[in-house]
């Protein structure tokens, strides 16, 4: 199961993200935010797979709290999920945003969220393949692990 931490202002908002993403049977929403340091706070918690989010939130916008997210956690993706696509797309990319997604292509966001974690499955298998193999167990190696 990937897990998903979503964040917007609105209530009626997280209501429909959440019913859209998670009749997806591969996700489960981890926890949801209202606020910018609120989302900082769930994510730093509850170490989810990738963040969807706003960009107009109290406290700290979008852009904001994505780059806090990032220098916590940098491994995550974030996809914003927006009525300001065209404000935002340019800054984006400097705060870690994986995607620009717009509120008013709802269905834009599972296909986003589809190809993240599809390129997350393809580098996860690319690095397994590329490391090297183990070298053979020594015999003191075999006697301190038993």
């Amino acid at each position: 199961m990937k897990r998903i931490l979503i964040a917007d202002d609105h209530e009626s908002v997280l209501r429909r993200i959440r019913g859209m993403l998670e009749s997806h049977p591969e996700w489960e929403i981890c926890g949801d935010a209202v606020t910018g340091r609120q989302t900082v706070a769930r994510a730093a918690e509850l170490k989810p797979d990738l963040v969807v989010l706003d960009f107009a939130m109290p406290q700290m916008d979008g852009l904001k709290t994505a780059a806090a997210i990032k220098g916590l956690l940098p491994q995550i993706p974030i996809l914003m999920f927006t009525m300001y696509c065209s404000a935002v797309t340019g800054e984006a990319e400097r705060h870690g945003i994986s995607r620009v997604i717009d509120k008013a292509k709802s269905g834009a966001l599972i296909t986003a969220i589809e190809e993240v974690f599809a390129a997350q499955e393809q580098e996860l298998i690319k690095g397994q393949q590329a490391a090297p193999p183990s070298p053979p167990m020594t015999k003191i190696q075999i006697d301190r692990a038993s």
